[in-house]
């Protein structure tokens, strides 16, 4: 049984094939469930999270292409409804003209259709790639109690008890850093959690070269995310469970 943060027990089974529709997902479940996404957002400022449970959080054109990217690879059927414009920026009357009529999130230059095509073949060609897709699930549900909260997640890859996350990076050689910045080790210790997995990976694709690289995670690298996950679950219980003030949140650190 799966009780989700505003009380609802829901049965797994029956939760887990809801999990597929994208609304359900990001929607009643975004809302409804922690994710490491929200986690990440506490870590910011639980004030963050808040405001984005409450007024919503805009996409921006990097989180559009990174999830167009996965879609070419993963998901190809999801492309075709995309209403593709030829200009030069997302600025032109053209482009919101478009948007205004098909949705900002069926809408795409077209310069960045040329570079998602170009991205996804240099994936699908490359055999080292291949062989981690191959015979693997793809964009795998899953929800689980973990330290008594809800929590949701899936697997872009998943090939028996190895998951593989897909990146796109502006740069190869600084990718160890935005791991960092962007939590990728906070994914990577709830993923193992979730799925029961023993092993996380990271498939990335340079987004100007079109160089792939595949990360290993270390037992260092997931005892950052842990520790991470530990903190944020705190903040949360005691913002959001326990009912403190948040306006009396303080960042504090050592420069």
């Amino acid at each position: 049984m799966i009780t989700l943060l505003n009380g609802e027990n829901l049965n797994k089974k029956e939760l887990i094939p809801k999990m597929d529709n994208d609304n359900y997902y990001y929607g009643h479940l975004g809302q409804h469930a922690l994710s490491s996404s929200a986690l990440k957002q506490i870590l910011q400022s639980p004030k963050t999270y808040r405001n984005i449970l409450k007024y919503g959080q805009r996409e921006t054109p990097a989180l559009i292409l990174g999830k167009l990217i996965h879609w070419a690879i993963l998901e190809p059927h999801k492309l075709e409804p995309l209403h593709i414009v030829k200009a030069s920026t997302t600025g032109t009357n053209i482009y919101k003209d478009a948007v205004k009529k098909y949705g900002v999130e069926n809408v795409v230059l077209e310069k960045d259709k040329k570079m998602i095509d170009r991205l996804s073949d240099a994936i699908l060609r490359n055999e080292a790639a291949l062989e981690l897709l191959q015979g693997a699930e793809f964009e795998v549900p899953e929800i689980k109690m973990i330290d008594n909260l809800p929590f949701r997640g899936k697997a872009d890859i998943l090939k028996e008890n190895h998951i593989i996350d897909l990146k796109s990076s502006s740069s190869l050689e600084t990718f160890k850093y935005s791991a960092d910045k962007y939590g990728y080790d906070l994914q990577a210790y709830i993923y193992m959690n979730l799925f029961k997995c023993s092993r996380v990976s990271f498939l990335v694709i340079d987004k100007l070269s079109t160089d792939i690289a595949i990360y290993e995670t270390s037992e260092e690298f997931i005892e950052r995310g842990k520790k991470k996950f530990e903190t944020a679950v705190g903040l949360y219980k005691h913002f959001f469970i326990e009912g403190n003030d948040l306006d009396q949140y303080v960042m504090r650190a050592i420069l």
